[in-house]
């Protein structure tokens, strides 16, 4: 009984395989959009881009050009070519306005970029741009049903963006390009108000602010250290129990030592 089932699975396999091979062949148009369509229902999809691929250019204009355009698109997808996916499926979508299918084009369409975003250190291109096709995906289709996902994907990507900028600002800090540190971590702040990383943000621009200060020369000192004070003062105007606060108390200690002498000059 084994043996019966193991060859017929074999003549099964060999069939569609032979009928896939045939198809790729020919030049009936007709037989590759039947074994493609084959192919895409049974998810191999590998297999039906390449037969759907060859007809693309020669339906154009036909009544089966839309579901031609869709399943290629989507073998597209599958196959993680999210580049031209997102070309095809943008395509989609001014060619076929009111297809039942244009809304999870145009979805897919930005989540193709979702998904070529870099991790957060690289150049971030790709992130943006996800973030901008989403956004207007969003404000396009605002019933869909694809909306919380991509509300989801916006603050994933937004995440990515914070991240490298928050990461970038305490690489100056950790090279001590301080004053470049500080800058940075301000426009942080001002870009992402509500950022995940805002306590370690405004503790790090403090952090700075406090090297720059005890190791500036003599008449940039003051002024210096009067700044770093305002830092401090806005961590724990945001963060009364910062987790950094420990270290941080011991930091302003060091800085009122320092404008005490000033006090005393004058």
């Amino acid at each position: 009984m084994k043996k019966l089932f193991y060859i017929l699975a074999l003549s099964i396999l060999y069939t569609s395989c032979s009928k896939y091979q045939r198809a790729l062949k020919s030049e009936n148009i007709s037989e590759k959009f039947t074994v493609g369509t084959e192919m895409f229902d049974a998810g191999k999809y590998n297999k039906a881009n390449s037969i759907l691929g060859q007809i693309v250019p020669k339906y154009r204009g036909k009544p089966q050009a839309e579901k031609l355009m869709y399943m290629f698109s989507m073998t597209l997808y599958h196959t993680k070519d999210y580049y031209t996916s997102s070309y095809q499926m943008e395509r989609f979508v001014s060619s076929y306005p009111k297809s039942e299918k244009v809304e999870e084009m145009a979805f897919l369409a930005a989540k193709s970029y979702y998904n070529i975003s870099p991790v957060y250190s690289k150049e971030q291109n790709e992130t943006i741009e996800g973030i901008e096709k989403l956004q207007n995906f969003i404000n396009t289709y605002p019933e869909s049903q694809y909306i919380a996902e991509a509300n989801i994907l916006v603050k994933e990507l937004d995440y990515k963006l914070e991240k490298k900028a928050f990461s970038i600002a305490k690489q100056y800090n950790r090279i001590s390009d301080y004053q470049a540190s500080i800058k940075s971590f301000d426009n942080f702040l001002l870009d992402y108000p509500g950022s995940f990383f805002k306590e370690d943000a405004l503790f790090y621009r403090f952090d700075a602010a406090y090297k720059l200060a005890i190791n500036s020369v003599e008449w940039k000192k003051q002024e210096r250290t009067n700044k770093a004070k305002s830092y401090f003062n806005s961590l724990k105007k945001s963060f009364a129990d910062s987790k950094y606060l420990m270290q941080a108390n011991a930091m302003i200690e060091e800085l009122n030592t320092i404008l005490k002498q000033y006090e005393t000059k004058s």
